[in-house]
């Protein structure tokens, strides 16, 4: 039996989507059956991507923006609307992260830099989209947040605050949306390598800190984000999904822990003499 893809005939918005996660993402919607509108600041790449999707079969359009302006916005789901007369899920992927930077060297720009893009750019998605998608009584929203929404990296304060907002505006929206049918979930990624020239020695040691044994992929997001897109989560709103391999759950790192990996005893064998 063949089954029917799980986003059939449903229209999507994902923002940041000409490269890594959301980028993964918006393919994955258009296996799934959806239609995608991509954007992303950079136009032509944008662009590029949703042409690619097209020609591998799938439905899709390309839209330069900056979705920290209102009216930039409003070309994208102008442009969804227009094209595919719906909307059924936002993905508000769109993400600054930047060099670290200790506070005491800061600056209003800087601050205002890491909030626009990270935080003030999902507000304004969901403010688009909420209209649309409660007018037809269903709908889902999907926010990428990070571990530094619960957790804190040292040089990144800034980031760290728009992440904790976007889970804390997850929370507040999926209650106020919730009686219109419209689920609002967080995705929370952990040590995903998305830059093709990241040096071997730091991915090996980013893999190391990694309980399941290596760093995460783009596309290790995209099946998780169509589960919350799907009606598979149809009873979940107002939910952190952490896609990190196990980093956050540990105490200590792998590098400081006193009872290390290397420490594990060998799988034990059967008495046919193969591992279990």
């Amino acid at each position: 039996m063949t089954s029917t893809p799980r986003l059939d005939g449903q229209v999507a918005i994902v923002t940041g989507a000409a490269r890594g996660i959301g980028n993964a993402i918006a393919r994955r919607f258009c296996d799934e059956g959806a239609s995608v509108v991509l954007a992303d600041i950079d136009e032509s790449l944008a662009k590029q991507a949703a042409d690619r999707i097209v020609a591998d079969g799938g439905s899709a359009v390309g839209i330069g923006a900056d979705v920290g302006v209102s009216a930039a916005v409003d070309t994208i789901f102008d442009l969804a609307l227009s094209q595919f007369g719906r909307l059924d899920i936002l993905v508000n992927n769109a993400a600054v992260m930047g060099a670290g930077r200790h506070f005491l060297t800061t600056d209003e720009q800087w601050w205002d830099q890491f909030l626009t893009t990270n935080l003030k750019s999902q507000y304004l998605c969901i403010r688009r989209a909420a209209p649309i998608m409660a007018r037809q009584r269903s709908g889902s929203i999907i926010n990428l947040s990070s571990g530094g929404g619960t957790r804190s990296h040292r040089g990144m304060v800034a980031y760290d605050a728009s992440k904790g907002g976007i889970e804390a505006l997850t929370r507040a929206l999926a209650l106020e949306l919730g009686p219109y049918g419209v689920r609002v979930n967080a995705l929370v990624p952990g040590l995903i390598a998305t830059d093709p020239n990241e040096p071997e020695e730091f991915l090996r040691r980013r893999d190391e800190t990694v309980p399941l044994g290596r760093g995460g992929t783009a596309e290790d997001l995209a099946g998780p984000a169509v589960f919350l897109a799907s009606d598979d989560a149809r009873y979940m709103t107002g939910a952190r999904l952490v896609i990190d391999g196990g980093v956050l759950v540990q105490q200590r790192s792998p590098q400081v822990e006193p009872f290390p990996v290397s420490g594990f005893p060998e799988v034990p064998r059967d008495d046919a003499g193969t591992a279990n």
